[in-house]
C-alpha cells in the first residue's frame, strides 16, 4: 500500500504557481484547467497562509479556461486560446502566465504552442506546466520561477559585483515571506550588498527582468529554489550558494561570513556590522532575563515545521533561548539526499544539545515521535513528565498540543488562527519578534 498524507501542509503544484504569481506585481495567471480548480486552490492558499488575499488578480478574479467534458474529449487548446485572447483584452497586466491543472495535462494539450501564438503581443505570454502529479506547492514555485528565469530574465554579461538574488523563500507556504525578505535585504545591505528579493516590498517585474546582472544567487533553503538557481547558472552564468534559513544572532553571524567569503567582502567590515547589531540585539534580549529566571520560562521544545523553519527554529530555541530541544519533525516530502543535508543542520549546537530529528508527512505521527524521545508513563510511583513543553508548528498541531497541555505557536503553513502582514521571524529583528510571540504566550495568563 502506498504512503498516504494525513492533513497535508501544502497545496498542489498549481497552488504554488499561483502563490508566486500572486506575489509578483501585475503578473496575470491564466489557469488552463477544469471548472472550479483555480478557485478551490485559491481558497486553500488564502486561509492556510494566514489570509494572504487574492491580490491584484487572484481569488474570484482568476482568469481560467474552465474546461468541461467536451474539451476533455476533443481537446482544450481552442478554449485556452479563447481565454488568453479575452484575458489580454480585459486584464491589465505586464506579464501573462499560463499555468495548468491535471486534466489538461492528461489529455495532452500543448499550452506552449498556444503561448507562442501570442509572441507578438505587447506584453509577454509564457506557459508553465504545473499539474499536481508533478509535485506540491513548493514544486510549483520552482517551476514558475525557473520559467521566468529562462524566458523573461535578460541575459547580461556585466555582473554587478555586490548584487545578489535571493531564492528559497516560497510565498504563501512561508506565511511571513514578505517580512522575512525585508529583513534579509536589510542585513545584507549592512555589509554593502544589494539584495534582489524579487517579491519583497516595493519590488516589481523589473527585478525579475534584470536579475541576470547579479553576481551570486543565495538560496535560503536546503531544498527549495535550487532548481531555479541551476537555471540561472545555466542561462545567466550566475553561481549559487546554499546557506540555510538564519534565525537569531548566531545563525546570522554564520550567514554573513558565508556570504562575505563568497563575495570577497573584507572580514573587518562584517565584524564591525555584527558588533553594532549584536549590541542592539542583546540589549533587547536583556529585558527578558529577570522574568525568565524568576518564573523559570525554560521549556522542552517541540518543532513541527518545513525544511526551512525546523532546523533554524530548533537551533534558535536551544542556543539563544536556552530551551531543551526534544523533537524536530520535518513535514516535507524529501529525498534521502535532502534528508541528509537537512540533518546536518542539527549538528554542533552551541548548547551541546540536539533534538531527535524525524521526517514524516503525516500530522498524526507527532505523538509517535514523542514516544521515541520520552519514555511513556508505565504507572511508576514517580514519573518524570516531559513538561513544561512548548510546540512550534502549524494549526494542525492544535489537538496534540491540547492533549499534552502545551502552548502552541503556529508558524508554518497552514496558519489559520493568525493574520500576518509584514511580520518576520528570520534574521535579527525576526528573532526578536519570534521571542516576543513565544514569551507573550507564556506570560499571557499572569
Amino acid at each position: 500500500m502506498g504512503k498516504y498524507v494525513d492533513r497535508p501542509r501544502y497545496g498542489c503544484a498549481l497552488g504554488g504557481a499561483l502563490s508566486l504569481l500572486r506575489a509578483i506585481p501585475r503578473a496575470i495567471p491564466i489557469i488552463h484547467s477544469s471548472t472550479g480548480c483555480g478557485y478551490n486552490v485559491y481558497n486553500g492558499i488564502n486561509s492556510g497562509s494566514a489570509y494572504l488575499g487574492g491580490g491584484y488578480c487572484g481569488g474570484s478574479a482568476l482568469p481560467s479556461s474552465n474546461i468541461i467534458e467536451r474539451n476533455v474529449v476533443f481537446g482544450g487548446e481552442d478554449r485556452l486560446r479563447e481565454q488568453v485572447e479575452t484575458t489580454l483584452e480585459i486584464m491589465d497586466g505586464d506579464i501573462y502566465v499560463i499555468v495548468t491543472g491535471c486534466m489538461v495535462e492528461m489529455i495532452g494539450d500543448d499550452i506552449h504552442s498556444v503561448a507562442n501564438e501570442f509572441e507578438e503581443n505587447e506584453k509577454p505570454v509564457i506557459a508553465v506546466s504545473t499539474p499536481s502529479f508533478q509535485g506540491n506547492s513548493y514544486t510549483g514555485y520552482d517551476m514558475v520561477f525557473s520559467a521566468l528565469a529562462r524566458e523573461y530574465t535578460i541575459f547580461s554579461e556585466d555582473k554587478k559585483e555586490n548584487k545578489v538574488n535571493i531564492l528559497g523563500i516560497v510565498p504563501g507556504e512561508d506565511v511571513f515571506y514578505k517580512g522575512n525578505l525585508k529583513e534579509i535585504k536589510r542585513i545584507l545591505n549592512l555589509i554593502g550588498i544589494e539584495a534582489n528579493t524579487f517579491v519583497g516590498e516595493g519590488e516589481t517585474l523589473d527585478d525579475f527582468k534584470n536579475a541576470g546582472n547579479g553576481s551570486l544567487n543565495i538560496i535560503l533553503s536546503d531544498v527549495y529554489g535550487i532548481n531555479t538557481a541551476k537555471v540561472f547558472q545555466e542561462n545567466h552564468n550566475i553561481p549559487y550558494i546554499i546557506t540555510g534559513f538564519p534565525i537569531g544572532y548566531l545563525q546570522v553571524e554564520k550567514f554573513l561570513y558565508e556570504i562575505g567569503e563568497a563575495l570577497n567582502i573584507d572580514r573587518e567590515v562584517i565584524e564591525s556590522v555584527l558588533k553594532k547589531e549584536r549590541d542592539i540585539y542583546f540589549d533587547y534580549f536583556e529585558r527578558i532575563t529577570d522574568i525568565y529566571n524568576d518564573i523559570d520560562l525554560q521549556r522542552y521544545g517541540i518543532v513541527v515545521a518545513d525544511a526551512n523553519y525546523a532546523p533554524a527554529i530548533s537551533r534558535f530555541i536551544s542556543d539563544e533561548l536556552g530551551w531543551l530541544p526534544q523533537l524536530a519533525m520535518i513535514t516535507d516530502f524529501l529525498t534521502e539526499e535532502q534528508k541528509k543535508r537537512i540533518e546536518s543542520r542539527f549538528d554542533n549546537y552551541e548548547s551541546g544539545l540536539k533534538p531527535y530529528v524525524g521526517f514524516d508527512t503525516n500530522a498524526s505521527s507527532v505523538k509517535k515521535y514523542i514516544r521515541k524521545v520520552w519514555k511513556p508513563d508505565g504507572n511508576e510511583r514517580y514519573y518524570d513528565t516531559m513538561g513544561p513543553g512548548f510546540v512550534i508548528g502549524s494549526v494542525i498541531e492544535r489537538d496534540f498540543a491540547e492533549e499534552f497541555n502545551y502552548p502552541l505557536l503556529s508558524v508554518t503553513f497552514p496558519v489559520t488562527n493568525r493574520v500576518i502582514f509584514n511580520r518576520s521571524y528570520v534574521g535579527l529583528n525576526g528573532a526578536l519578534t519570534l521571542t516576543e510571540d513565544i514569551f507573550s504566550m507564556l506570560v499571557s495568563g499572569r
